[in-house]
């Protein structure tokens, strides 16, 4: 309900943009524009520049290879994503790396890590070609933090106003960098405890977003409405689930050389069509030109602090594929397997055996545990296996660490199955009061409404996917007529209120 407000919001925002707009195009500069470092420096300060040859030339070729790699073995896939309530997929081909067990999501669509090589936890790839890309991605990720905690320190954004704490941060921060880690044991200064979590919290990838677009071969690209800045491979947007006044870092691969490429002069005004870029806008403004900055070979950049909430940035498409890293400190509040599981066991709690016998029945009937249990349920149908199982065997290009949770999951969306049921069986029953029923009722009809609703629309979803011819595994969950008993919750619910029999 909330994530739909904030779409209504968006679009009526960018109608009225456009609206002002009329047939007109608003200003942009290119770093070939005088002003353009001027304009840079008052009002995207916040956006950090690296050219490529300001990273080691080995870390340029791990990392490329690594690409390369994952390209060569099918791990990058075309998302389906949910957009107004209706269904796309994705111009741009993806694959998420990172901290083993974490999820990241957009646009209603949860992406699962693959796990990159982490100390004690066992993981096994599908070749040693897939271990050494993701070993070379963690790599760029620890080059990456290290570049944010300076650039940070060089913008005094490092959470205080206090002196005296800045020159012990930016002793902290010139620490992490000369030992090449973020560990507080290897600070040699004392550092404020709220500064070092700050800081920690703002810097510490925990994923990286990889993407692939070969523009060549796409039938269709949008135009950039705003500016006139020609094809987007994606469109303008602040990049969803982050931990708040994160730095968002992406490392930019174009495979350079193409004949296309090669023959593109190009000496108009605006920026060049055959080179990739990224464009910046201040969010909902038409006073303020926006940036288009030429993205070559191995070149990064940083979006610091609060720039990507202020901010919006799109990804204007050149001629020749591009691959890119954007590594995020992504909010896993809701989105680990331990946050999962932890919510598993407390729906659980309720469910008891009786010990003479192998029956199970419910502990409580109270209304705040009946619905606090079937909201689990929905987050574990919807938000963790519906999501996965999409997606079909995507991950098994690259590991099948994912099967076992999953599986164990799945079990736990079982027994509250079989616990939603038990309440059922209970409405039904002669001891409860009138009063009784009708309470449990009305907390049960909210949920399992939704609950239907949302099946209908993975349903839709699943339908739309296979029209297109999207290669998933399982397109949804096995649920069975014994196992899964609301298929219409209405007349269920209508069928116990007048003492029916399921």
């Amino acid at each position: 309900m909330k994530r739909r407000a904030g779409e209504r919001e968006k679009e009526l925002k960018k109608k009225k943009l456009l609206e002002e707009l009329g047939e007109g195009k608003l200003p942009y500069l290119t770093p070939a524009d005088a002003d353009f470092h001027h304009l840079q420096k008052t009002r995207y300060s916040k956006l950090i520049f690296r050219k490529s040859d300001t990273v080691p030339e080995e870390l340029h070729q791990m990392v490329q290879d690594g690409f390369l790699t994952l390209r060569k073995h099918g791990c990058f896939f075309q998302d389906l994503v949910r957009i107004k309530g209706k269904d796309f997929f994705t111009p741009v081909s993806r694959i998420l790396i990172g901290k083993p067990g974490c999820t990241y999501k957009y646009l209603n669509t949860r992406l699962f890590t693959v796990p990159w090589p982490t100390e004690g936890c066992e993981i096994k790839y599908c070749s040693p070609q897939i271990h050494d890309a993701c070993k070379a991605l963690i790599k760029l990720n620890d080059y990456l933090h290290i570049e944010a905690v300076k650039a940070l320190q060089g913008q005094n954004l490092l959470g205080t106003k206090d002196t005296t704490v800045i020159d012990r941060e930016q002793n902290f921060a010139t620490s992490l960098i000369e030992k090449g880690s973020f560990s507080k044991d290897q600070s040699s200064c004392y550092v404020p405890e709220d500064d070092y979590t700050s800081l920690n919290n703002r810097t510490s990838y925990n994923l990286t977003l990889l993407n692939y677009m070969d523009p060549l071969q796409m039938p269709y690209l949008k135009q950039e409405p705003y500016f006139g800045m020609g094809n987007m491979a994606v469109s303008w947007h602040h990049d969803e689930n982050l931990v708040e006044r994160s730095t968002v870092a992406v490392y930019s691969y174009s495979c350079e050389g193409s004949s296309a490429e090669e023959a593109s002069d190009w000496n108009l005004k605006g920026r060049d069509p055959a080179v990739w870029h990224v464009g910046l806008k201040v969010a909902w403004d038409i006073e303020t030109p926006g940036l288009a900055i030429p993205l070559h070979q191995g070149d990064l950049y940083l979006m610091l602090d609060d720039l990507n909430m202020t901010h919006q940035h799109c990804v204007l498409a050149g001629f020749s594929p591009r691959f890119s890293s954007t590594h995020r400190v992504a909010d896993c509040s809701r989105g680990t397997l331990e946050y999962i599981f932890g919510q598993c066991e407390l729906a659980l709690q309720n469910l008891q055996t009786d010990s003479n016998s192998t029956a199970l029945s419910l502990k409580s009937l109270e209304t705040a545990v009946i619905k606090q249990m079937e909201e689990i349920h929905n987050e574990v149908e919807f938000e963790w296996l519906r999501q996965f199982w999409f997606q079909g065997k995507r991950y098994l290009k690259c590991t099948d660490w994912w099967l076992k949770p999953m599986a164990k999951l799945e079990e736990f969306w079982r027994k509250m199955e079989l616990m939603t049921s038990l309440v059922l069986q209970e409405v039904r029953k002669k001891e409860q009061t009138e009063e009784q029923r009708n309470e449990t009722i009305s907390c049960l009809l909210l949920v399992l409404t939704e609950r239907q609703r949302l099946r209908n629309e993975w349903a839709a979803s699943a339908s739309f996917s296979c029209q297109h011819k999207l290669k998933v595994g399982r397109t949804l969950l096995p649920f069975k007529k014994h196992s899964s008993p609301l298929s219409t919750p209405h007349a269920s619910v209508s069928l116990l209120c007048h003492g029916g029999h399921w």
